[in-house]
């Protein structure tokens, strides 16, 4: 118990004595200096607790990048508001009578960062995986941009990489493999693929590629090394919000599976699905995705 404790103070004030600098004025760069600091923070999180206890790596890396994030925000974007994962009834639907609900304040909003400090616990507390995120949005109310995203930033620190809409990546090439007939490759869950994802390959042909974070995948995605990323089955607008703002600035085709449009800052935060892809496969993709839906 000692020994934890210790380990957590060393955390603590290496966090506190990390130099910051000065935030960006522009919310493209804003997003992806947030995301970068905050990754800063999760590397210093991992060499210091080691992994000799998993469950108390993920809190403490999830609670401080959580920390980090939020006191940054209130001090460089104050008239904003905020949706983390790791707020207090961050999943909490609101709806309009019932009794003793109270109204978010992100709802009134019209700037809205969501966050997502760690995408990927489980890859972080694992010795030796990269392929972790940290995901910062801004969600905007005049809508001048896809999805209403204004700004998005996926750092993914163990690559010492950071993809952001303030330099957005080029579009994918497309690979050789695809434009010599190969199979399509899409990005899935290492560890629980859905059912329908892999009965959507098989129809399709398609090669699944396992990952970890949602982030991780769509990343995957925006640099070429998986045509598609699809996903049902349970996701939150913080697990898509900052990737799916990049891929849209790249010019990937983003959307539910359904091919509806993906929208953000509701009343709900749930957001179960979603499909990431090149626009030349979105017809052919979407397509067969209707045949393959699981029951709602």
């Amino acid at each position: 118990m000692g020994e934890r404790t210790e380990t957590s103070a060393r955390v603590t004030s290496q966090r506190e004595t990390l130099d910051l600098g000065h935030a960006p004025v522009t919310d493209g760069a804003f997003a992806r200096w947030l995301a970068d600091k905050a990754g800063q923070v999760l590397l210093r999180v991992r060499d210091e607790m080691g992994y000799g206890d998993a469950a108390a790596l993920k809190a403490a890396g999830d609670k401080a990048a959580h920390d980090l994030m939020r006191a940054e925000l209130a001090r460089w974007r104050p008239a904003d508001a905020v949706l983390s994962e790791e707020d207090d009834h961050a999943r909490a639907a609101w709806r309009d009578g019932e009794p003793g609900s109270v109204r978010p304040e992100r709802l009134s909003a019209g700037r809205v960062w969501i966050v997502d400090p760690l995408d990927g616990t489980r890859e972080f507390s694992e010795e030796g995986r990269s392929d972790w995120a940290v995901h910062v949005a801004l969600w905007t109310a005049d809508c001048g941009s896809p999805a209403c995203l204004a700004a998005g930033a996926v750092a993914m620190p163990a690559q010492h990489r950071t993809i952001a809409t303030d330099h957005a990546p080029a579009y994918p090439p497309l690979p050789l493999e695809s434009a010599t007939g190969g199979p399509i490759r899409i990005a899935a869950s290492r560890t629980r693929p859905p059912a329908f994802v892999t009965a959507l390959a098989e129809e399709l042909g398609a090669e699944l590629v396992p990952m970890g974070s949602a982030g991780v995948k769509i990343a995957a995605v925006i640099n070429g090394d998986a045509d598609a990323y699809v996903h049902a089955g349970g996701q939150y607008e913080w697990d898509s919000a900052a990737p799916v703002a990049v891929a849209l600035a790249t010019g990937l085709h983003a959307s539910r599976i359904d091919g509806s449009t993906l929208r953000y800052n509701e009343a709900d935060p749930k957001l179960p699905d979603l499909v990431v892809c090149r626009k030349d496969l979105a017809p052919r993709l979407l397509a067969a995705l209707q045949r393959h839906l699981p029951s709602q």
